[in-house]
């Protein structure tokens, strides 16, 4: 959620913000909304602060009045009725003003909260202006010595290639049939070295941000109510990419959610909190299942294991102060441990930029990691694709945009003791069996086997070769 403090001090950079992300929301009618909601709290605020004052003084008027009262006769005693009854009804008067002020407010909230939730997070300024993916820019690659990308596959390792689908098939690794069966389109079952393969690239991912890099071990719900995914903020924006469980339906208090990710969850821990600036940075790493409709994705370049609705996410999340350049020093670490792990697997990845209208209602900056996958791309005389990066990782940089929603808060000798909004950010470590594509492919062999990368095979019980 925005800073309406902010927003009201500049709104042109709201509106060129949302602009720029391609995202449609209503600047001046939320600033009319929030004007009109602040004149009627000042309004009710200086009529509460009046009729305490005159509760305070008329306790001793009304007293001596009675007492008045009690001796006095005829149009004396009627006059003092009279001023009775006024000095009473004034503070009533008051309460009745106050009481029609504050459904005013309750008649602006829902609209103007709306409003807020539906304003995008301005892009950083050095974000390049795009429309979409397409205006990504490319900021570097990386291949291990054995692979040339400016080369076919074949010139590489002598020998035409198989995609992921072939080869998972030819080595019985998913049965996508019976995963249908039992849930219909985009599910699947991995089966012997495919689960292998899939829980050692986790256990690897994972292993690596808690033993290398520090990061602390965590478990969390992968159901959640409506609250956590709106605080995140993967509501309203990308309602229809989640799976609804309608429990209210059903006598429960409230609906629930399955989270896309464990950012969800571990951003969610520290909801409605005032951390102590010492405990800062918090770096939380969890491997979770994830759920995505993917609503609307279709495509040759959808198919296989590449665009799922449930896989597992080895994710990292760091909570740290609100400094824009610490955030901006924790992003290019976050993106420099996830090189570091494609490195050690030896896959050929590039990192790109995305532009703004590629960034997403909560991101000020985000960085895609696309691996190389030699299945995918535009097909070749013969029929054959002739390889393709494919996205396997993003690193979002949030800023206050998550913990101001969640109000999650810290202070300490920074803040001046007073509570400040923390900053967050979030980067995938490994996500399968999205991950497997490039592996199987770009370690496939000639005679239809796959070996296993050197850093996995620790996890797969010594193998060299699946097949």
């Amino acid at each position: 959620m925005i800073d309406l403090k902010l927003l009201r001090e500049d709104p042109v950079r709201f509106q060129l913000g949302a602009k720029r992300k391609g995202v449609d929301v209503h600047i001046d009618r939320l600033i009319e909304l929030d004007e009109k909601r602040r004149a009627t709290l000042t309004e009710q605020e200086s009529l509460r602060a009046e009729q305490r004052q005159l509760e305070k003084a008329a306790g001793p008027q009304i007293g001596k009045l009675m007492g008045q009262l009690k001796k006095a006769e005829g149009d004396e005693k009627t006059r003092l009725e009279a001023e009775l009854t006024a000095l009473r009804s004034r503070p009533a008067a008051l309460k009745d003003r106050i009481q029609s002020l504050e459904a005013a407010i309750s008649e602006i909230d829902p609209e103007l909260n709306d409003l807020i939730l539906h304003v995008p997070l301005p892009p950083d300024d050095d974000v390049p202006v795009g429309e979409s993916a397409d205006d990504n820019i490319e900021l570097r690659t990386w291949s291990p010595d054995w692979f040339d990308q400016s080369k076919p596959f074949k010139d590489n390792k002598g020998f035409p290639h198989k995609t992921h689908i072939e080869l998972i098939h030819e080595l019985g690794l998913v049965d996508f049939e019976r995963g249908v069966k039992m849930a219909g389109s985009r599910s699947y079952v991995l089966t012997g070295d495919g689960m292998r393969l899939h829980q050692a690239i986790l256990r690897y991912a994972f292993d690596f941000m808690v033993e290398k890099h520090g990061f602390s071990p965590t478990s969390v719900p992968v159901i959640v109510r409506e609250e956590c995914m709106e605080g995140t903020g993967f509501f309203p924006h990308g309602r229809d990419q989640a799976y609804h469980i309608e429990e209210s339906k059903r006598g429960s208090g409230h609906d629930l959610f399955l989270t896309g990710t464990g950012e969800v969850g571990l951003m969610g821990l520290h909801e409605g909190e005032i951390l102590d600036e010492s405990v800062l940075p918090l770096k939380y790493t969890t491997v979770s299942t994830c759920f995505r409709r993917e609503a609307g994705a279709a495509g040759k370049d959808t198919a296989g294991l590449f665009r799922i609705h449930q896989f597992d996410k080895v994710e990292q999340v760091v909570i740290c102060k609100a400094d824009e350049q610490e955030s901006r020093d924790w992003h290019k670490k976050m993106i420099g441990y996830v090189e570091e792990l494609l490195q050690s697997l030896e896959l050929p990845y590039r990192l790109l930029q995305c532009c703004t209208g590629d960034l997403g209602v909560k991101n000020a900056d985000m960085i895609d990691i696309e691996c190389w996958m030699p299945g995918r791309g535009a097909d070749d005389s013969d029929g054959r694709p002739t390889g393709a990066y494919g996205e396997t990782h993003s690193a979002s940089r949030l800023y206050d945009f998550q913990c101001r929603r969640l109000n999650m808060r810290y202070r300490g000798e920074s803040t001046g003791g007073k509570p400040a909004v923390c900053h967050s950010l979030n980067n995938t470590v490994a996500a399968s069996p999205r991950i497997l594509i490039p592996i199987l492919e770009m370690y496939q062999n000639d005679d239809g086997r796959v070996t296993v990368p050197k850093a996995l095979r620790p996890y797969m019980g010594g193998r060299e070769k699946i097949g």
